[in-house]
């Protein structure tokens, strides 16, 4: 079996149980394709054997498993808030199976009520790029966007742009009480920007979704047919 591998706190517990179920003998012939060079590192720690997508697409990837930002009443999520929302996506979007793994407070009534929706963007250009995606979502209250910036070289009093695994910049949208409308017209509107590479809504993906609750009990959420 090949696994897509996720990115994040939730899908690192994965990672040590499936290295510590490989070393067991328990699950002889898996092999992972990891999301991220994060993943890819932690993976490798542990004893999983990586593939590449290529590679693994002619095996099929029967099942990925990841965390989520936020997951909606028809199992939509917001992923990449840690940046990894590209690889991702064509991983989990490529398998059979897409099990999230969450908490009960990322359960949310509409896609970006607690935080960022991430959209990654290529660096040339970019203001130029944020400045599209505010026109798209222009008079709307409550709107705005940025992009992601993190401390400058130790040393200097300064923020320089967040860069994902695959060299691109991130730009955050914030709704003031999440997202209303047509997510998938939303979608299709700001992957026509030229400059866009991939957003973190992951539409209709998601197969399966476990909900660990407060009280230590646990719900599974299927997909609707």
């Amino acid at each position: 079996m090949t696994l897509g591998l996720g990115t994040g706190s939730t899908a690192a517990h994965a990672l040590d149980r499936l290295g510590d179920l490989l070393r067991a003998g328990a699950l002889p012939g898996v092999a992972g394709v990891p999301t991220s060079l994060k993943t890819e590192a932690h993976a490798s720690a542990v004893g999983i054997p990586l593939l590449p997508l290529d590679a693994a697409s002619g095996a099929r990837i029967a099942l990925s498993i990841d965390g989520a930002d936020e997951v909606d009443p028809d199992l939509n999520l917001v992923k990449g808030r840690g940046g990894s929302l590209l690889r991702e996506k064509m991983i989990e979007g490529a398998g059979d199976r897409f099990v999230v793994i969450v908490d009960e407070s990322k359960l949310v009534p509409r896609l970006g009520c607690t935080g960022a929706i991430p959209v990654e963007v290529i660096p040339f250009g970019a203001p130029h790029t944020l400045g599209l995606i505010r026109n798209l979502f222009d008079g709307l209250p409550g709107f705005h966007a940025r992009l992601r910036t993190v401390p400058a070289a130790k040393g200097e009093d300064l923020e320089q742009p967040f860069v994902t695994d695959n060299g691109n910049y991130i730009v955050e949208m914030f709704f003031e009480d999440g997202i209303r409308g047509d997510l998938r017209d939303i979608s299709d509107r700001l992957l026509r920007i030229t400059g866009v590479v991939e957003h973190g809504m992951f539409l209709g993906m998601a197969t399966t979704v476990i909900v660990a609750n407060k009280d230590g009990t646990v719900a599974v959420m299927g997909r609707r047919k």
